[in-house]
């Protein structure tokens, strides 16, 4: 009886392990693609700032971030695409590979959360656009999934004279 006892332990503890791992497997993948954004997110290096400045504005009226202060930054791809007053130009859609980051700050030290453009047509959170989406916290933690695929963004980045879900022209001329 204690042998029968035991292996049922065993088989139990084992089948825990198995549904736990299958579970996590999902998981797994918007984990690291959250992870992947979070670690473009906190490089600053070769980053150029909208307007070629890194001086924190106010928020816009169109946003629906609740921080009082934001700067955007875009890799060199996405730099591109800016005109020579750091612009976004107008009727841009941002090749793949482009990256930018909205830095979303609490005060004037200290930043709360990062959202993400990355363009990567092929990776599967990607929109039917080609952007995956993060919304990260500066601690790392996850704001809104990229498995989301922005759909708690795409409604307001997606209002009249956006540029490729892009806002900054709009609000911050």
């Amino acid at each position: 009886m204690k042998k029968f006892n035991f292996l049922l332990l065993a088989m139990s503890v084992m089948l825990v392990g198995i549904l736990s791992n299958a579970c996590s497997k999902d998981d797994d993948t918007t984990n690291s693609t959250d992870q992947e954004l979070y670690e473009l997110a906190k490089s600053t290096n070769g980053f150029t700032w909208y307007k070629n400045s890194d001086v924190l504005l106010s928020k816009s009226s169109g946003t629906g971030h609740s921080q009082p202060l934001l700067r955007t930054r875009y890799n060199a791809i996405a730099a591109a695409m800016l005109d020579g007053d750091g612009k976004v130009k107008a009727g841009t859609v941002f090749p793949e590979g482009s990256l930018v980051v909205k830095e979303l700050h609490s005060n004037a030290t200290t930043i709360g959360i990062y959202a993400v453009l990355y363009k990567q047509a092929d990776h599967p959170d990607a929109d039917a656009d080609g952007w995956v989406w993060g919304y990260i916290n500066a601690d790392g933690s996850v704001a809104e999934p990229a498995a989301n695929k922005g759909n708690g963004c795409r409604g307001c980045h997606g209002q009249a004279d956006h540029i490729d879900y892009t806002l900054m022209n709009k609000y911050f001329q």
